[in-house]
């Protein structure tokens, strides 16, 4: 176990093959809500809040170990067998993380729009925007959108980070994840320090045709697991699951039947 369980919020659907799905970074398990309810057809599905994000505990530290073992003592709670991990973005290299430190627990592997490598930071300016907002004086959700929206001209990036702004009272506005501390650990989020391990269990990764974190033939995947195949679907982007459910629902059933 880890040296302390931290407390993760979790949704429970279904029953069969356990299957774990967990969110990207500055998301939370409602994210994967809609398919999650299709996957819980065949499989006992849990979707997972990370730490410092949802309502899962927030913590000073953060890091890809932190995030598998805790996903190891969310396993060994719920004496779960053989579990299907899915995750995407940074949810995708925390199940990474986990099958190639804690080997044997797992089934199979599905990584959604992420490959085992560093990638450059590129999330200074939605962190930027988010550390710009003030909950004292922003009283309502067009008043944070109108604030986001001079950093970030994306309407979909302003709708995705609204979905984790909640009432913290009857009067305040605040954010469900732990902004600190992601923002002091985005170089460690961005990268990949797992370079000597390798294994064998059976992956699908899965990739946006219109994304550049994995490309097809992605010599990353190779060099860390030798039983992978890497599956495009086209006309997406990195949220692969948002863009493309039906299409990633399909192939995910495929590899998991």
């Amino acid at each position: 176990m880890s040296e302390r369980m931290i407390e993760l919020n979790y949704k429970k659907m279904g029953s069969g093959q356990p299957m774990i799905i967990l969110h990207g970074l500055f998301g939370s398990l409602d994210n994967w809500m809609t398919l999650g309810k299709k996957f819980s057809e065949r499989h006992e599905v849990f979707l997972v809040d990370q730490r410092n994000h949802g309502q899962s505990e927030h913590t000073d530290e953060f890091s890809y170990d932190l995030l598998a073992d805790d996903m190891r003592d969310l396993i060994q709670k719920e004496n779960m067998v053989d579990p299907i991990l899915v995750g995407h973005s940074m949810g995708g290299k925390t199940i990474m993380n986990f099958a190639l430190r804690h080997r044997g627990m797992a089934d199979k592997l599905i990584v959604v729009d992420a490959a085992p490598k560093k990638y450059p930071v590129h999330h200074h300016t939605i962190i930027q925007a988010l550390q710009s907002l003030d909950f004292d004086t922003l009283s309502s959700r067009g008043q944070v959108d109108e604030k986001l929206s001079a950093f970030i001209p994306e309407p979909g990036v302003r709708q995705f980070l609204a979905k984790s702004i909640y009432w913290k009272n009857q009067h305040t506005l605040d954010l469900r994840f732990n902004l600190d501390s992601l923002a002091r650990h985005i170089e460690s989020i961005s990268g990949w320090d797992l370079n000597e391990y390798n294994e064998h269990i059976p992956a699908l990764f899965i990739r946006g045709g219109k994304s550049n974190y994995v490309s097809a033939n992605d010599s990353s995947v190779d060099d860390h697991f030798g039983n992978a195949e890497i599956r495009t679907i086209e006309n997406a982007g990195h949220w692969v699951h948002a863009e493309k459910p039906t299409e990633l629902l399909e192939m995910v059933q495929s590899f998991t039947s």
